[in-house]
């Protein structure tokens, strides 16, 4: 049978199956546009709204108006510069682009603004931390020589620095398997005292730091150890810590697709050995996510430490006996102090602070920051050498079951092998 075009004629006697045919426009160019570039025209936009905004308030707040002060200078240059964007993108777009082109103005400007303050508070405290963090000392010394007068080629926080990553390793020994298994719970088990467990997790998530402060001093301090020490306020932040990770990790635990769970119950595994090698790999990366918004909540806790720790100026390695001091309540002893010197550690203090945290969070995403089902060069090639060795292994076999069936098999009769 042949196929015919609506346009072509038709054979007499034969049927004609009409084809549908799409209109094509005649000014379409086949090139499809790039929806994360910015167009030559909207760049254009941009900046010049970016200068008459500026150039608009810079008027306002010199030679028209008597409005001063640099706040007030950036509201308005922003709000004149989302205007005239408006205004020049109608003269070639239609309401629903202007909107969406508004729309990525706020939020860009958005970022912009959170990234500013990021840099800004960095910024400030490394440059106020300067004078102290140029000392070598700084990071090897302790305080128990120095005293508010001396220069800052005297003392240090090196006692600190081991207080605070002796404390945090406590309280993540404690919340990780403690906050995971608690999310396991909620979304593998579930039931009604898994409702009242989350519950009470979305409750603490609110908790003043004071109030877990408190609770341990009056329930480890005052009662078990009748001493202020690294543990006690290793549980204090512990008490922080845990509400964060069991919350972060119940989430990423639901975006875990139920088929992956259903294909390893097909399979004939088990609920828990299901957990442990199907939907634990698979939330992987989530999963430090949330250790790691629980470490950034615990390792600056100051008050749960001022009150379950103590303040020292010596080294101390044992949580157990005597008191313990950290790096934020280290920050907090020094910027009380009115001496310039003593501030100058405080923001060297604060600055090592930020240090610790972005060494600690890049060791997480090197541990975990892979999903499921991506390898490394090292794994990858682990995997081919255990395939490899997977199929000599399983030519072997085959090789040694051939050879043994000919070995067993009966040899032919006589009359058998007569023609």
């Amino acid at each position: 049978m042949t196929i015919l075009d609506s346009r072509s004629h038709v054979d007499a006697g034969q049927p004609a199956v009409q084809r549908t045919v799409v209109p094509v426009r005649s000014d379409a160019t086949g090139a499809r546009r790039d929806l994360r570039s910015i167009p030559l025209d909207d760049a254009f936009n941009v900046l010049g709204a970016l200068a008459a905004g500026l150039a608009v308030a810079s008027l306002l707040f010199g030679w028209l108006t008597p409005m001063t002060g640099f706040i007030g200078w950036a509201v308005i240059s922003f709000v004149a510069f989302i205007g005239i964007y408006a205004v020049l993108s109608s003269l070639r777009a239609d309401r629903l682009t202007v909107g969406e082109r508004i729309m990525t103005a706020l939020f860009w400007s958005a970022g912009a603004i959170l990234l500013s303050a990021l840099v800004f508070v960095l910024g400030f405290t490394v440059f106020r931390g300067i004078p102290a963090l140029l000392n070598p000392n700084f990071f090897v010394e302790t305080m128990k020589l120095a005293g508010p007068l001396d220069p800052l080629s005297v003392g240090g926080i090196a006692h600190a620095i081991m207080g605070t990553l002796i404390q945090i390793s406590i309280a993540l020994a404690i919340t990780i398997p403690l906050g995971i298994t608690t999310a396991v719970f909620m979304n593998e088990i579930g039931g009604p005292f898994a409702r009242f467990v989350r519950t009470v997790s979305d409750a603490m998530t609110a908790l003043p730091s004071i109030v877990a402060g408190l609770f341990v001093y009056a329930a480890v301090v005052t009662l078990i150890t009748n001493q202020r020490s690294g543990f006690a306020a290793a549980l204090a932040i512990s008490v922080m810590m845990l509400p964060i990770i069991i919350r972060a990790s119940d989430v990423v635990l639901r975006l875990v697709p139920n088929n992956l769970r259903e294909a390893s119950y097909a399979l004939g595994s088990t609920r828990w050995r299901t957990v442990w090698t199907v939907v634990l790999p698979t939330s992987r990366s989530g999963l430090v996510t949330a250790v790691i918004l629980g470490t950034a909540r615990g390792i600056g806790e100051t008050s749960p430490v001022l009150l379950t720790s103590g303040v020292t100026a010596e080294m101390n390695l044992n949580p157990f006996a005597g008191p313990m001091i950290s790096l934020p309540l280290q920050v907090f002893d020094f910027v009380k102090s009115p001496e310039p010197n003593m501030i100058a550690r405080g923001f060297g203090a604060a600055a090592t602070l930020v240090i610790v945290v972005l060494i600690l969070f890049l060791v997480a995403r090197v541990i975990g920051g892979r999903g499921a089902g991506q390898l490394s060069d090292r794994q990858r090639r682990a995997a081919v050498a255990a395939s490899e060795r997977d199929l000599e292994r399983i030519v072997r076999r085959r090789v040694e079951k051939s050879h043994s069936e000919s070995l067993h098999r009966p040899s032919p009769s006589p009359e058998e092998s007569m023609p």
